[in-house]
């Protein structure tokens, strides 16, 4: 059976190259769970695209670097000389810091060449290499799997060349609250892109819901239980915390070797207490807060003094760069006053080590160690944590975990949580574990060891695949009913040949000028007819085979003011009041609607109102709306949430009324009143009002930019139900005897449901924007007017 094919895309490969010879090349095996993770995806082929780590110019060398790398499963991506700008340049000196809360770096102003715009442009032009090699080596039925926020881009290049691909997206840091994100300048380029993809990932629900939320209120897009609903189509967004490999770990602690180790580090401790720290030299991992914290803990406990060991290993990384020569030389000056503080002849407080160190010797340390102690100021996951718990044998350590660690969130049930900041918190949370009973601490080892043993990195890689497969599958299967371009020619065709047509419109969206501003929009923040379809609504509502129909949850006076002047029909909120401008409104509610519920939900959304600068309600008969689209979307967000629970404990709890939730607002209104659920009433007082009419209606356009709850009003008039008998509340026993036992009798090739700016709808065929309803009305004027 052949194996489907798996393309891992990452900033580098698995293995590290060095040049040996003009056309050889030796490898080294880079550590890390992702690694471990997607190399035993037995299930799959995996091929590897990625940055070798090391620049080659010369066509030889690329070519025996291909070649070498081949046999290990690896594809080189070759950079060159966009590789400092995108790499260290957008990559590490601009998203890294933004991710991990460090804020956007400020511009050299100085330096005309190395600019925010130069550094994006590079990180554009990188994404474009990774496009061409992923092209170059895609086969029909691969999937793409890209990796972290050095390929956000990807995505879209991907998906604009071919829609069909499977592609995901897994970010491996923290991804940053909006407010943060926001102040990227590429802010909005980089979420649209990310959102083609199939599946994003995320290790925790704080990072997943922070970017959904960037994706609410920098793009406008609407959140779902699955994920983000952007322009129309569904992106799915889920949580995948990795792990590690739990057995190799496990196995390694039982080795002779190992056992060794664990021995003699014992006797070189002089049988204190150990502490231990394995962090990368980095900013992000709250070295020095560790400091200041086991100083602050030595400075209120003196019994402890000489009886502690703080071992932190510090593995170098990005030796080059100033800002972590800066944090290096600040975690010897602590080390140094501590040691001075507290050290004597025979033993210092602190071991600290700017090195690696040999695997089996990491595992004994993790054996042997009384209390981890991770103090990441953010962290993605922090695998450290995990490793720890994994080697753990006789008695048992305590982990001591930072709550801005990935890990928190899957491990802080069976660890001490603190808030690296905060010393003092820090420096308690050493003494409790020092302290703590050895039942305790087997309780809140066994919990720790069970999730690490059943959340693998194996586990983590399939979970992925698998939901990426089922996203896939259902959106294969989808496909055959999502709507197509309107073919404007044929309904212009079918419109000629038709005798009696009607035309049911929607108005926000539809009729309105667009709103450029993608970041926020709602009904109720533009209620004014496109300027250019004044005269061709007119035009078209002459003709006198034509009925046209708005039909909008606006009130009675919105309609009357921009359509009064027009020969048509306007039904107002939903259809529960009609009338052709020619005559008076008509109250069309269905009988015994019961209203009483309104005055009580006016007072909860008048509360809410008071303490949300920016939000507003709009009460007509039959609906309450609560909009607050101009007011800070996070907290307006939190105020409908509560609202929500107000509503359902108060006026709604035993009211038959439907409570929906818009993109910035909260509506109520009574249960049924959908647009669908209005059309037979509306087209019955048509019928009674035009009694001249003699033949079933033939043709039927539907256009709106309609809610989800609305648009049953598309499969009202499916073809295979459009046989609708008349029925006698509607027409009475003497004033339509001349009118055909049928009221609408159309086939399927001159009926049209089409929904404006959204692909994610029941409707048969959709357009861009109103610009194109425009263009629409005016081939159907023409027609009119040869």
């Amino acid at each position: 059976m052949v194996r489907p094919r798996l393309l891992v895309v990452s900033m580098s490969l698995p293995v590290t190259a060095k040049r040996t010879g003009e056309e050889t090349w030796s490898f080294t095996m880079s550590p890390g769970g992702l690694v471990s993770a997607l190399l035993g995806l037995k299930e799959f082929e995996t091929k590897w695209i990625g940055w070798p780590g090391v620049d080659v110019h010369d066509a030889v060398g690329k070519k025996a670097l291909s070649i070498a790398l081949a046999e290990k499963g690896c594809i080189p991506v070759f950079l060159e000389e966009v590789c400092d700008q995108y790499y260290n340049g957008y990559c590490n000196n601009i998203l890294w810091p933004i991710f991990h809360y460090l804020g956007t770096p400020p511009e050299y102003r100085n330096d005309v060449i190395i600019t925010y715009q130069s550094q994006y442009d590079a990180y554009k032009k990188a994404n474009r290499i990774f496009f061409d090699v992923v092209n170059e080596h895609y086969q029909e039925g691969d999937v793409v799997w890209c990796h972290d926020y050095h390929v956000m881009l990807l995505p879209q290049y991907l998906k604009e060349y071919n829609s069909k691909m499977k592609v995901g997206w897994f970010l491996h840091t923290p991804f940053p609250s909006s407010e943060m994100y926001k102040t990227l300048p590429s802010r909005s380029e980089l979420l649209r892109s990310v959102l083609t993809a199939d599946l994003v990932g995320f290790h925790t629900y704080d990072f997943a819901r922070h970017f959904v939320n960037a994706c609410m209120c920098i793009l406008g897009t609407e959140a779902t239980s699955e994920g983000v609903v952007d322009q129309g189509k569904l992106t799915r967004v889920a949580v995948f915390p990795i792990g590690i490999e739990p057995e190799r770990f496990i196995n390694t602690s039982k080795l002779s070797e190992v056992t060794e180790y664990m021995k003699k580090f014992k006797s070189d401790f002089g049988g204190r207490k150990l502490i231990l720290g394995v962090d990368r030299l980095d900013t992000i991992k709250g070295i020095p807060h560790k400091y200041q914290a086991f100083e602050k803990f030595l400075e209120e406990n003196e019994d402890w003094r000489g009886k502690v060991l703080l071992l932190q290993i510090a593995v170098p990384t990005r030796n080059g760069i100033g800002e972590y020569q800066k944090i290096k030389d600040q975690c010897h000056g602590l080390v140094g006053r501590i040691n001075g503080r507290f050290g004597s002849i025979s033993s210092v407080p602190i071991i600290h080590l700017d090195c690696s160190i040999h695997f089996h010797q990491l595992c004994a340390l993790y054996a042997i160690t009384d209390v981890l102690l991770v103090t990441s100021l953010r962290d993605g996951m922090n695998l450290v944590s995990s490793e720890f718990v994994a080697c753990q044998k006789g008695e048992k350590g305590v982990l001591v975990l930072s709550e801005f660690a990935g890990a928190g969130q899957s491990l802080g049930a069976g660890a001490l949580l603190v808030n690296p900041w905060n010393v003092k918190e820090v420096s308690n949370a050493i003494g409790e574990a020092l302290s703590m009973s050895r039942e305790e601490k087997e309780k809140k080892h066994q919990i720790n060891f069970q999730y690490v043993k059943t959340h693998s990195t194996q586990q983590w890689a399939d979970d992925f695949m698998n939901k990426l497969n089922e996203v896939t599958s259902k959106a294969e299967q989808e496909t055959g009913k999502a709507p197509h371009e309107l073919p404007q020619h044929d309904v212009v065709q079918q419109y000629s040949k038709s005798k009696n047509r009607l035309l049911i419109l929607g108005f926000y969206g539809t009729l309105t000028k667009p709103n450029k501003n993608q970041e926020r929009r709602d009904e109720g923040m533009n209620l004014e007819l496109h300027p250019q379809l004044k005269e061709r609504l007119k035009a078209l509502c002459s003709d006198p085979k034509t009925t046209v129909v708005v039909l909008s949850r606006s009130e009675k006076s919105v309609l009357d003011q921009n359509f009064g002047e027009h020969d048509m029909w306007l039904a107002a909120e939903n259809g529960m009041f009609l009338r052709h401008t020619a005559g008076e409104w008509v109250t069309k509610m269905p009988e015994n609607m019961n209203l009483k519920w309104i005055d009580g939900v006016k007072q909860v959304f008048k509360y809410f109102t008071e303490r949300t600068p920016g939000s507003y309600f709009q009460a007509s008969e039959t609906s309450v709306v609560w909009n607050y689209h101009y007011a800070d979307a996070e907290f307006g967000r939190a105020q409908a949430k509560d609202m929500l629970q107000h509503l359902w404990a108060g006026p709604t709890s035993n009211a038959s009324v439907d409570v929906v939730q818009g993109r910035y607002s909260v509506e109520v209104h009574s249960v049924g009143v959908t647009k669908g659920s209005a059309m037979e009433r509306i087209l019955g007082e048509i019928v009674l009002q035009n009694k001249s009419i003699t033949t079933p209606i033939d043709y039927v356009l539907c256009i709106g930019n309609f809610l989800g709850k609305d648009e049953d009003v598309y499969t009202f008039f499916e073809p295979e139900l459009t046989k609708k008998t008349m029925s006698s509340p509607y027409y009475g026993s003497g004033p339509l005897k001349k009118v055909s036992s049928t009221l609408v009798d159309v086939k399927g090739d001159n009926y049209f449901s089409v929904a404006v700016g959204n692909t994610h709808t029941k409707a048969s065929y959709f357009l861009d924007s109103s610009d194109d309803v425009v263009q629409l009305i005016h081939k159907l004027c023409t027609h009119n007017n040869p």
